[in-house]
């Protein structure tokens, strides 16, 4: 009589071993974890220019109808529309040139609108519109709205400045 043998061979673990290694190459390309990291970042630079907007909004309602000036991260604090003026996310850009940046965040104002944005970075983004280099988050004050767009905006941008 002959013994059954229980158990795998090591041909059988190797060829397992192989597959799983092979399904873990395909979903880590497919996650991209660089670009997710990026996207996520992209999500507190959205969330922070619409807190920023929407405290200048309120500052502009309790200071008769003016908008904080260059020292706007001072002037927001000081007046309590923000308890802490928030950090820059931590990404791989750096501030437009053309805009006087605080903590990253670049704000221009007129005496009846203003505009405050970061740039992004998530791949993702130049895919809005007709972004095809770089794409900015910005609160509008004249579309009333935060949005996306591909150029940097000014305190006059309207409606039609954004992509999304």
């Amino acid at each position: 009589m002959t013994a059954l043998k229980k158990g795998f061979t090591l041909i059988e673990l190797l060829i397992v071993i192989a597959i799983l290694g092979v399904l873990a190459v395909v979903v880590l390309v497919a996650i991209n974890p660089v670009q997710q990291l990026a996207r996520t970042r992209d999500a507190g630079r959205i969330s922070t220019v619409q807190q920023l907007g929407h405290s200048i909004e309120a500052y502009m309602v309790s200071h008769d109808g003016t908008y904080p000036t260059a020292a706007w991260n001072t002037e927001l604090v000081t007046s309590g529309d923000l308890a802490v003026f928030p950090s820059l996310v931590t990404n791989t850009l750096t501030a437009p040139a053309d805009c006087t940046a605080t903590n990253g965040w670049c704000y221009v104002s007129a005496t009846d609108s203003f505009a405050v944005w970061s740039k992004l970075e998530a791949d993702t983004n130049l895919t809005t519109g007709a972004c095809t280099t770089q794409a900015y988050t910005a609160y509008l004050s004249a579309a009333g709205r935060g949005c996306i767009g591909c150029t940097t905006p000014s305190a006059i941008s309207d409606i039609n400045w954004c992509e999304n």
